[in-house]
C-alpha cells in the first residue's frame, strides 16, 4: 500500500511540474508576442536599423517556435501520464531516472539511450559531412 501511495505521489508531483512548466512557457510566449506588437514602430528606419529589426523579428519567432514544440512535448507527456506510461523509456521500455524526468519532464528516452542516440546522430553527420566533402576532392 504505500509503495501505491508513492507512486501516487510521484506521479502528481511530476503532473505539477509539467503543469508548472507550460504555465511558465505559455506566459512567456504571450509575452514575447506582446512585447512584439508593442515595439512595432511607425517611424522610418534606415536600412540597418530595418536590418536589425528583421533579424530580431526573426530571432524572436524562433524562439516562440521552439517554446511552442516545447509546449506540445509537455502536452505529450500529460497524455502518457494519463495513459499510465509515463516515465517509460521508449526506446528500451526501461524506467527513466526520477531525476531525469524532474530535470527534463517531457523525456521520453532514458539517460542511455539518449546518449546512443545522440551517438549515432552525430556519427549520421560525421558521414554526411564526410561525403559532402568527399565531393570537393580532386580525383
Amino acid at each position: 500500500m504505500t509503495n501505491l501511495a508513492t507512486t501516487q505521489t510521484r506521479i502528481q508531483e511530476l503532473r505539477q511540474i509539467l503543469l508548472d512548466r507550460r504555465s511558465q512557457i505559455e506566459g512567456d510566449v504571450r509575452t514575447r508576442i506582446r512585447d512584439g506588437r508593442t515595439e512595432r514602430t511607425e517611424e522610418v528606419l534606415d536600412d540597418g536599423a530595418t536590418s536589425d529589426a528583421a533579424l530580431q523579428n526573426g530571432i524572436d519567432f524562433a524562439v516562440i517556435q521552439l517554446k511552442a514544440e516545447t509546449l506540445a512535448r509537455i502536452d505529450a507527456a500529460l497524455a502518457r501520464l494519463d495513459a499510465g506510461t509515463y516515465g517509460d523509456c521508449f526506446d528500451c521500455g526501461d524506467e527513466i531516472s526520477d531525476k531525469r524526468l524532474r530535470a527534463l519532464p517531457f523525456a521520453v528516452r532514458c539517460t542511455t539511450c539518449e546518449e546512443k542516440r545522440e551517438q549515432q546522430t552525430r556519427a549520421r553527420q560525421l558521414a554526411e559531412s564526410q561525403a559532402r566533402l568527399s565531393l570537393f576532392v580532386p580525383m
